[in-house]
């Protein structure tokens, strides 16, 4: 019988319980500790899973359990100095997106990743959506030039006031929540972010609409919107010169051909009902990444690309 990968979680909401029933069903990993600032939160959240044990200290953890892989799932604000005690280890780090409350905060992560020579992943999930990788399996065949368009939509007063976040990852919203979606351009782009071009600015001081312009290596084409304080939907297009590729919601998508009026939708892998969409293929990939195998899991590298582009549509560069 082939020796399951050992797993490691700090935190103990929403996302390590996601993580956690993730990790769990592909067979091959094993869930052996968890770490949390609130004790009683991270054994309740255990409490019904065999083989778990609760620690003090993610320091203590790792001597105990000797895990392959950690999962960071702590907030935006304590990810530094929680991935930073982390890189002391030689498991495989997995963290939450994104890594890193702004992207000055994103590159201390990343070189303090490069100091230890640590192996770390981000956890960008919208990338394992069943319909992401479809959608890549799609375009693979369109030799022309893609147009992505990115519509975006955040409410900083909601952030604030009824999700309770504190006011310095609000002011930071884009990098916490547009990431989603603006890691997407990355995704469906090919080659490297050349130019952004700012079309109407971000306005800290009245959020509205946000338009950028991105230009890649290949001639792909990027149009960023940004609904701010305002309704609309999350939707990523792309049009090249045989199909169009819709997303609405994300966890969907539907292929228009060239010289049809109808599109039609794909199916989507069950596991994406199942389980938080994209989590189970994730913790496959993580699977693979901690046994020096091939894998598509982004690094703290490709990530930080991710929040650079972010940082360059909000004129955030510093």
């Amino acid at each position: 019988m082939t020796k399951k990968v050992k797993v490691a979680i700090v935190g103990a909401g929403y996302m390590a319980s996601e993580h956690l029933k993730a990790f769990e069903a592909t067979g091959e990993a094993q869930v052996v500790g968890i770490t949390s600032r609130t004790r009683e939160r991270a054994q309740a959240l255990v409490a019904d899973h065999e083989g778990i044990e609760v620690f003090d200290s993610l320091e203590v953890m790792y001597e105990k359990t000797r895990a392959d892989i950690v999962v960071v799932t702590v907030t935006e604000l304590h990810m530094a100095d929680v991935a930073k005690r982390c890189f002391e280890f030689p498991w495989l780090v997995l963290l939450e997106k994104p890594a890193g409350y702004n992207l000055a905060d994103a590159r201390d992560i990343q070189q303090a990743a490069h100091a230890k020579k640590a192996r770390v992943h981000v956890a960008l999930n919208r990338r394992a959506y069943s319909s992401t990788r479809q959608a890549l399996d799609v375009l693979k065949g369109n030799e022309g030039p893609r147009f992505i368009k990115v519509l975006d939509q955040q409410d900083q007063h909601a952030a604030l006031t009824i999700h309770n976040n504190p006011p310095l990852m609000v002011e930071n919203y884009m990098f916490a929540n547009s990431i989603h979606l603006i890691d997407y351009l990355r995704v469906l782009g090919r080659g490297e972010v050349v130019s952004v071009e700012n079309i109407v600015k971000w306005d800290p001081a009245a959020p509205g609409i946000v338009l950028a312009s991105i230009t890649f290596s290949s001639g792909d084409t990027g149009l960023y919107e940004g609904v701010w304080n305002g309704p609309g939907p999350w939707v990523i297009t792309v049009n090249t010169p045989d199909n169009r590729l819709e997303m609405r919601p994300l966890e969907q998508v539907s292929v228009q051909l060239k010289g049809e009026r109808r599109s039609q939708a794909l199916d989507i892998e069950e596991a994406d009902s199942l389980y938080k969409p994209g989590l189970l293929f994730q913790a496959q990939q993580a699977i693979l990444a901690s046994q020096g195998q091939a894998n598509v899991l982004p690094d703290i590298d490709d990530s930080f690309k991710s929040m650079e582009l972010v940082a360059s549509i909000f004129n955030m560069d510093g």
